[in-house]
């Protein structure tokens, strides 16, 4: 049969289709008309619309690690293709980069760098498991007194920082060759262990990756009404608390509310979206966490005690989380939508911590968080053999690839 011909675009025409009602991206030269698609996206109707009007093909990869299953939805949703006499992406992006890019990620696809060892996963899980039944044993043999529970109390914090870690490995990986039992897989970490809700991860995590520090888009940079950061967000925020004339002290703090107010109708609508894909599926997940926490340790500390031992838990591992997930992109560079290639999206708004054995383990090698943005998709144990790659593109294209201290990249995070 005859190749069936398509609709040919230009640039002009596609970035017209950039609208909630009307959403076109391109991908591999291909058009495709999201409009329909967006609200039943696995990955939330947001991340299409922050791609709307663009060239979408290295994130598109990027986000995809089983390309033969979403061949099988894009397929209905092509329109055309781009004209011949246009550019594969937008004319002010950096076509030898993008390029560049595209040859390294091949090549590391031939070194099999995206295929994860399973072993690494398990002993993973293992120490989680190991670390929660050390704190039972202790318990059980020496009593609840106060140093028995400091202690127990620590080696849970431990694993449920090392649970954070791996549900985001689950959560981006294809740990397995069905999906169903990666989506299986992720329920269990992130819902049962940490008794976190899976749909919010895929509502917010996948938005800060795709538009990293992109004000409006990336929800981690949203900290308003308490944080301002970046060196916009000051300058925008304080323009509309004094944008008026009567400087009373009402003025000021009804303005500071309403912006309380605005953060907490994102919330909200965060938490309608959860709602809508089966957040029922998740309250019973969650429920499990607690149900395994009063039947293991109940019997030691009472109803109250074990919630009071649960709220020490997370008070003293959320900290933690925040700082190493914070360290990496908080103090970078922090803008509107300048529509970058995908790398200098990443590169310029995320830095690496120095590697060894403590800081890969503390960070669940988040420290290579450059690395774990262009290839999200990526096993972990795999960043250090890529990052002398990444670091060499960088140096070539003159985008600087930002590696410092443990301790200097929290210290910018008070900063």
């Amino acid at each position: 049969m005859p190749r069936k011909m398509l609709n040919t675009y230009s640039w002009q025409e596609i970035q017209s289709h950039k609208q909630k009602a009307d959403q076109w991206l391109v991908i591999n030269r291909k058009v495709y008309d999201v409009t329909g698609w967006a609200n039943r996206h696995p990955g939330g109707s947001r991340i299409l619309n922050h791609y709307a009007g663009e060239d979408a093909t290295d994130v598109f990869r990027a986000m995809h690690p089983q390309l033969d299953v979403v061949q099988l939805y894009l397929k209905p949703l092509i329109i055309g293709e781009l004209a011949p006499g246009e550019p594969s992406q937008e004319r002010n992006k950096n076509s030898q980069l993008v390029e560049d890019f595209q040859e390294l990620r091949r090549k590391l696809e031939d070194m099999n760098m995206f295929n994860a060892n399973l072993g690494f996963f398990f002993l993973h899980l293992a120490q989680i498991l190991i670390l929660e039944a050390l704190a039972w044993l202790m318990l059980w043999h020496f009593g609840n007194g106060w140093c028995i529970t400091i202690f127990a109390s620590f080696l849970l914090t431990i694993s449920q920082a090392q649970s954070g870690f791996l549900q985001h490995d689950a959560g981006h990986l294809s740990i397995f060759k069905k999906s169903n039992w990666n989506r299986l897989m992720h329920k269990f970490l992130i819902c049962h262990l940490k008794a976190m809700s899976r749909n919010w991860w895929n509502s917010g995590h996948w938005q800060h990756h795709v538009k990293t520090n992109i004000y409006h888009k990336d929800p981690d940079v949203n900290l308003l009404p308490l944080f301002l950061v970046g060196d916009l967000q000051p300058v925008e925020v304080h323009l509309e608390i004094m944008g008026t004339r009567e400087m009373s002290l009402e003025v000021v703090l009804g303005k500071v509310f309403s912006l309380a107010l605005e953060t907490s109708s994102w919330k909200f609508q965060l938490q309608h979206l959860t709602f809508e894909h089966f957040f029922l599926q998740d309250v019973a997940w969650i429920s499990t966490f607690y149900i395994r926490f009063f039947i293991t340790f109940g019997p030691f500390y009472g109803i109250f005690g074990t919630l009071c031992l649960i709220y020490l838990v997370k008070s003293l591992e959320s900290p933690w989380i925040i700082y190493v997930t914070q360290m990496s992109h908080l103090s970078m560079q922090m803008s509107r939508e300048e529509n970058r290639d995908w790398v200098s999206t990443q590169v310029l708004a995320s830095c690496n911590v120095e590697q060894s054995f403590f800081n890969d383990w503390f960070t669940g090698h988040l420290n290579f968080q450059i690395e774990h943005h262009l290839f999200p998709t990526m096993p972990r144990h795999n960043y250090h053999k890529v990052a002398p790659l990444v670091r060499s593109l960088c140096a070539k294209h003159g985008l600087q690839y930002v590696n410092k201290p443990l301790l200097k990249a929290f210290g910018d995070i008070v900063r």
